[in-house]
């Protein structure tokens, strides 16, 4: 009898999403979308050794994100909006609000899915691609999470499952917006998992962190920094632990983890309210599960040979 309920459960909410989406159309050219937005977006203002249209144009080769609408969607039922309420305003016209899209409770399963949506960017159709972005994934989120808990009873498993996705907002200035959204899973252990959108409010485009810097000479100065910073946090609390060589353990044979090596060319990222690059690590990435989420400030003065301007990094 419960499986009849939770599967009507799924049926209603399914229902609910389709009827919102199945009208959006998703662009397949993305790089054309955001060189389109960044090419109708307004001028930077002019700085010193500071050529942004030649840098834009790296920020679209780079730039890749999908898409789908939550516009108009303020008008949902209260079954699948559960929550709708302002967040702190973004600058003069663009804001966030936040919309759960998903919230199921039973006794072995639980899911909390929040999703962010921008507003007020003059580009409407980079606005589309973000939002959209955020939908699609959330959607994509909730089928898995379906299928598994279908799984579980199918089995006649009595284990527990769970999902929380969110969002926070890392910055709120007038030049950058930094969304981090993320996922904890939890059954017999829990995961956590963060990735971030950092949007140009001034100038309407997403920078991604190779746009920032010349060339990819980045990824070796960041992940050395990135080593020292461990080894002295281990010095600090020897209570903190990261897979990095030199680091307690580490340099035994029967320490099975991989050291941390260097970081992704596209590492998670978020530029903070000072301009300050923070470089973000999901749980288990570098570390034990128990030091969770990891976070590193970059020293602007060992990036500056290397960054294509100082307009982002300060």
């Amino acid at each position: 009898m419960k499986t009849n309920q939770n599967n009507n459960s799924y049926k209603e909410i399914e229902e609910q999403i389709v009827q919102y989406s199945e009208h959006i159309d998703i662009p397949e050219e993305l790089d054309f979308i955001v060189k389109r937005a960044i090419k109708e977006g307004k001028a930077a203002p002019k700085q010193k050794h500071f050529n942004f249209n030649k840098w834009s144009k790296k920020v679209a080769a780079v730039a890749s994100i999908a898409v789908a609408s939550f516009v108009g969607m303020t008008n949902l039922s209260p079954t699948f909006a559960k929550s709708m309420s302002d967040v702190p305003i973004l600058g003069a016209l663009i804001k966030v609000i936040s919309f759960t899209q998903f919230d199921y409770h039973k006794e072995t399963s639980d899911a909390t899915i929040e999703t962010p949506i921008i507003e007020g960017l003059q580009d409407k159709t980079l606005e589309e691609v973000i939002n959209n972005r955020y939908l699609e994934e959330n959607k994509k989120l909730f089928e898995q999470f379906k299928a598994e808990v279908t799984d579980l009873e199918s089995s006649g498993q009595s284990a527990h499952l769970g999902i929380n996705s969110g969002f926070e907002i890392k910055t709120n200035n007038d030049q950058i917006l930094s969304i981090g959204r993320y996922i904890v899973n939890t059954s017999a252990s829990s995961s956590t998992t963060i990735t971030y959108d950092t949007l140009d409010k001034q100038n309407e485009i997403i920078i991604t962190l190779p746009s920032l810097f010349k060339d990819n000479s980045y990824i070796e100065v960041i992940s050395e920094n990135i080593k020292i910073q461990m080894l002295e946090r281990i010095a600090a609390d020897p209570t903190q632990h990261y897979w990095v060589e030199g680091a307690p353990n580490t340099d035994d044979d029967s320490f099975s983890i991989d050291n941390f090596e260097c970081i992704d060319a596209n590492q998670a990222f978020y530029i903070s309210d000072a301009g300050k690059l923070i470089i973000s690590f999901n749980k288990y990435d570098i570390a034990p599960g128990y030091m969770g989420i990891q976070e590193f400030e970059i020293p602007t003065e060992i990036l500056q040979d290397i960054l294509v301007s100082n307009y982002y990094i300060k």
